[in-house]
């Protein structure tokens, strides 16, 4: 096995692990048996369970905070084009839309994505730390183009609604794929897909409301 597929299971591993039990109560022990290694190649390919975490993290936010990116830049170049300032919600499906892609990618984000979830609700400041300064570039960038769209918007006002939308993506993200434990009576759940967009048009008109 190369050292590239021995990293590769290890990422793999601790995705799932740290989705499933949390970062803290994973054990290490747990987490080579799961990747089928021992420890010392945890150690010399991270160094730390943290630094892992870290790894787990950059992995998938790398590449989906790159494409967000670019989503949110040509909705601002658009805008600049036409003289016109950026509409909140193509800059909310510029943020938004690439996590849902991403969820429909491959089985395992499913992992990821409940990892993320965790990190903005549970009471962990280890996990919630490395996801924030992981995230943190392009949240500011969503931010500031917001600021440009909604101007009016006291800045406080309008980071205190960001925040709310955080906690209703982390509800999508960690819940979605158990809204058919709905008790019976009730409607039946959206699809993902479909429960994305409502969240973009429930999320807009939060954010366009006036103060």
């Amino acid at each position: 096995m190369s050292q590239a597929d021995t990293k590769t299971r290890i990422l793999d591993a601790a995705e799932q692990l740290f989705a499933r039990d949390g970062f803290h109560i994973t054990s290490m022990r747990a987490l080579t048996e799961q990747a089928d290694v021992n420890l010392a190649a945890v150690n010399y390919h991270f160094g730390s369970k943290e630094k892992l975490l870290q790894a787990v993290f950059a992995r998938r936010l790398g590449p989906l905070d790159k494409i967000r990116r670019q989503r949110i830049e040509a909705v601002l170049a658009q805008a600049t084009a036409a003289s016109n300032p950026p509409q909140v919600r193509d800059l909310l499906l510029a943020f938004i839309g690439p996590i849902i892609e991403f969820r429909n990618s491959a089985p395992e984000a499913e992992n990821f994505l409940t990892l993320i979830g965790r990190s903005l609700s549970e009471p962990d400041e280890t996990v919630r730390g490395y996801f924030i300064q992981q995230v943190l570039p392009i949240f500011t960038l969503l931010f500031k183009s917001l600021q440009k769209a909604l101007p009016q918007l006291p800045e406080n006002i309008l980071m205190t609604r960001l925040q709310f939308i955080m906690g209703a993506m982390s509800h999508m993200m960690c819940n979605s794929a158990r809204q058919g434990q709905l008790p019976p009576g009730f409607p039946t759940p959206l699809k993902t897909d479909q429960m994305a967009t409502e969240l973009v048009n429930f999320v807009t008109r939060g954010l366009e409301g006036s103060c």
